[in-house]
Parts: C-alpha cells; structure tokens; sequence
C-alpha cells in the first residue's frame, strides 16, 4: 500500500496538476477552433476574462488550503498549497499577456497609459507584480534562504487577492454580483485567519497572564 507521501507524489499532485491545466488547454483549443469549440465572435476578449477568472479562482483556492487543513487535520494538503499558487501567477501572467499582444498588439505605449490611467488596470497589474517575488520565492531553497522574511513576503498574498477582486469589480461595468460574489468569499477566508490570529493572541495572553498572577497577589 502507497505512504500518504507517495500518494501526494504519484496520484495527487499529478491529478491536481492535470486539473488546474485543464482551462488553459480548452482555451487553447477554443483559440484554434480545436475540437469543434470556439471562443464566440470576440476571443480575445474570452481569453481576457477566462485567465483573469481563473486566475482569481486560484487565488482563492489557494487561501483555502489553510482553513481546509486546519479543521479537517490533513496536514498533507500543504504540498499541493505551492503549484495552486503557481498555477494562480500563470494564469494571471496570461492574462496580461494576452492584453500586451492580442488586445493591445504589444503597443508599450498605449499600455503604459493604461497602466497609469486606468485604475482598474492598475490595481491589476498591481496584483500581477505582487504575485511574481511570491512565485519566484516558493521553492524551498529560497524557503530556508529567507527564512522568517519569507512568511513576511507571502502575506503579499492577502493583498494581491484583494486587488485582484478589485480589479475584477471595476472593471465590471453593470451586473456586479459575480465579482461581489468572489468578495464575500475572499472577506470569509481572510476573516478566519484574523479570527483565529485573535484566537492564538488571546490564549498567549492568557497564559502569561495565568503565569504571573501570583506574584501580583
């Protein structure tokens, strides 16, 4: 019978694996009219709007890993933590580069402009930049590299998901109960994290307080 280590190895992380590149190869196969699918009359706007998605769900699966495991006890759910959020930085890298060299032809300047002009555009590219040192910083060697300043530089995580919905609902010009939808649920997961930080604080201060309260007697 397989370990759990070599289930995570051999079955779970490659079928994760398989799952999370499933919408990148249907969009590829809808980009080059493959197995009778097509993106519709405008596909780069498709493409635009499915990476981005995607990239937001991945964001939002990947903070989920922690309440996950915390209240179900597998432990092991933190090796699949890393390629969710790998796969969260490709698709969002594919989204802006589908909006460089599809949407806007590669013409820097006018993306400069968007960049800096365009809020929900910046609030964007804001959440790629943030998502790249995270991607760049996951491997293990650069675990033990940085050491504590690791864990500082992968909250940017939290902030990078807010933007990323930010984005999202700015850009959405009338029906606003998706990107709502996706807020609600980022709200929820950064909400158990600040409860359970708040939980670990009080019982810190409980205990030192338990520990010091005969000599104030």
């Amino acid at each position: 019978m397989l370990s759990v280590d070599q289930r995570y190895r051999f079955i779970y992380k490659p079928v994760v694996f398989a799952a999370s590149l499933t919408p990148a190869v249907l969009l590829a196969a809808g980009a080059f009219n493959l197995l009778g699918q097509s993106l519709g009359p405008d596909p780069v706007a498709r493409l635009l709007h499915a990476c981005g998605k995607t990239a937001l769900n991945f964001l939002l699966i990947t903070l989920l890993v922690t309440p996950v495991r915390q209240l179900s006890g597998l432990t092991h759910l933190l090796r699949l933590r890393r390629m969710l959020g790998l796969f969260a930085l490709f698709y969002a890298a594919m989204h802006f580069l589908i909006y460089l060299i599809l949407d806007q032809e590669l013409d820097l300047h006018a993306v400069l402009q968007d960049i800096t002009k365009r809020p929900y555009i910046t609030i964007g590219f804001s959440a790629l930049l943030m998502l790249i040192p995270l991607g760049v910083t996951s491997t293990q060697k650069m675990m033990r590299r940085l050491g504590r300043r690791w864990l500082k530089l992968h909250q940017l995580i939290y902030v990078a998901a807010i933007f990323g919905v930010w984005h999202y609902y700015w850009q959405v010009k009338r029906d606003v109960r998706e990107p709502l939808l996706y807020a609600f649920m980022l709200a929820v997961l950064l909400g158990y994290r600040i409860v359970k930080r708040w939980q670990a604080r009080r019982r810190i201060t409980s205990k030192s307080g338990s520990a010091t309260a005969p000599e104030r007697i």
